[in-house]
């Protein structure tokens, strides 16, 4: 097993992440599990979760992958009852599932005259259907997931609940209306889940990931030939530190923030881990 960037020790901890079949979230379940936690890896796609769980479990690790809806509170609930019959009762939470959709984007950037009736979907196209869906992802796709593993946690001190936030929370960023929305909504949960379950043992905190490159998100940013899209180099331009992130960089906020020794006097922070986005104003 790899050692942590913080020596965070999570023996005997269970921690529970949504999302885990992505490549983000995935990659937390696994510094979760490298710093001893046993890791429910939880996703709607369960073969990805799947996946990832063996990796770990390969690794010297203990996991087990669930197929679950966030959308769907009997079925988290039927999920948090499933973990703490295998692994025990969930000390961590990350929320990580969320998203955008292509119904509740822009095509522009800016609105132009004429756009309404041209053939590029416009502020006025946007589905309210995909609007919704988008926000009923990231929004009760925390709550619900919440309201289920957090029963486990209440009057147990050092349990913890990780959500994830973005940049867009911060300064909402052109064509996403609907996420950006969306995740200025989770940190404004985050610090009111910290209030709530303030006087039961549960901290609840949040990071904000600038912009990272992934496998997953490469066709976006860089062209077929390896050169950067123009929104590429509207991100580094707008990055003090010049380059995306990469998923090891998360690691150390990520352990900070469930390090009951290290912050256990921390709760309804919003991290920024963004190269220094969040603070730069262009000029």
């Amino acid at each position: 097993m790899n050692k942590n960037v913080l020596n965070t020790d999570l023996t005997g901890k269970v921690a529970v992440v949504t999302g885990a079949g992505g490549v983000l979230c995935s990659y937390f379940a696994k510094v979760l599990a490298r710093a001893g936690a046993s890791v429910a890896l939880l996703d709607l796609n369960e073969a990805a979760a799947k996946q990832f769980a063996e990796e770990i479990v390969r690794e010297g690790g203990v996991a087990k992958a669930y197929a679950c809806n966030v959308l769907e509170k009997e079925t988290c609930y039927a999920v948090a009852d499933a973990v703490e019959r295998d692994l025990g009762k969930c000390d961590i939470l990350v929320n990580g599932a969320g998203g955008n959709n292509p119904r509740a984007t822009t095509d522009k950037e800016y609105f132009e005259l004429g756009d309404i009736d041209a053939d590029t979907k416009s502020f006025f196209d946007l589905d309210s259907a995909g609007v919704g869906f988008v926000f009923n992802l990231n929004f009760l796709g925390t709550l619900i997931p919440t309201q289920a593993f957090a029963r486990q946690m209440v009057g147990r001190e050092g349990c913890n609940i990780l959500n994830i936030s973005s940049m867009n929370a911060y300064t909402p960023l052109t064509k996403i209306p609907a996420y950006s929305g969306a995740k200025a909504a989770i940190s404004n949960f985050t610090q009111w889940l910290a209030v709530h379950f303030s006087k039961v043992g549960i901290r609840v905190n949040a990071i904000a990931p600038g912009f990272f490159s992934t496998k997953q998100n490469a066709a976006l940013l860089f062209n077929p030939d390896g050169t950067p899209t123009a929104r590429t180099g509207k991100i580094l331009a707008a990055t003090p530190m010049g380059r995306f992130g990469k998923s090891e960089e998360l690691e150390g906020g990520l352990l900070f923030l469930v390090n009951n020794e290290a912050a256990g006097f921390i709760t309804g922070v919003v991290l920024p881990i963004d190269g220094g986005f969040s603070a730069y104003s262009g000029v």
